[in-house]
């Protein structure tokens, strides 16, 4: 059997969340389930519990990896999950285990995953007009090493689509 695809779905937490940012996540979880690849976040609220239900809800598998040593941090979505007790670190993590990133507005701690997404060359699509760290980067390199690009895209549906043509090329 061969190994599923894991899309790591990165931004805002629950401070900055907004309807509009959790109806997206919502739909790209979805989606993912529905490309019958497993959805991983940071575990926690916000985009990762807005893509982690609707991946739930479409029958997929989520994980969460979340920063804390006590599995009872994360939401209430996440299949399984991996309490790191890294902190800030499990963000390396969380890029280390994709083989691709989505993207949906986001702070300075989806700016780390974003950098470390970015170090290990994982494929990157950020959801235009989430703002944040997202919209930063879009359709540009985070530096002059121009490692990855980070694709814009306009829908859920779309994200996924893209970073699926880029995982299998």
């Amino acid at each position: 059997m061969a190994k599923k695809l894991q899309i790591l779905v990165i931004g805002h937490n629950d401070n900055g969340c907004t309807p509009e940012h959790e109806r997206i996540a919502y739909a790209i979880g979805a989606e993912i389930a529905k490309s019958d690849c497993v959805l991983l976040t940071g575990g926690l609220g916000g985009i990762m519990r807005a893509a982690s239900h609707g991946a739930h809800d479409a029958n997929g598998l989520t994980i969460g990896i979340i920063p804390q040593d006590d599995p009872s941090f994360a939401n209430e979505y996440c299949d399984i999950v991996i309490p790191s007790g890294m902190g800030l670190t499990r963000d390396f993590l969380n890029a280390l285990s994709a083989d691709g990133v989505i993207i949906v507005g986001g702070g300075s701690g989806t700016l780390s995953e974003i950098c470390a997404a970015y170090m290990y060359k994982k494929p990157m699509v950020a959801i235009r007009g989430t703002g944040g760290a997202a919209e930063k980067f879009i359709d540009g390199y985070v530096d002059h090493r121009q490692n990855v690009k980070i694709i814009g895209v306009d829908s859920p549906q779309d994200a996924v689509k893209k970073i699926l043509e880029i995982i299998t090329a």
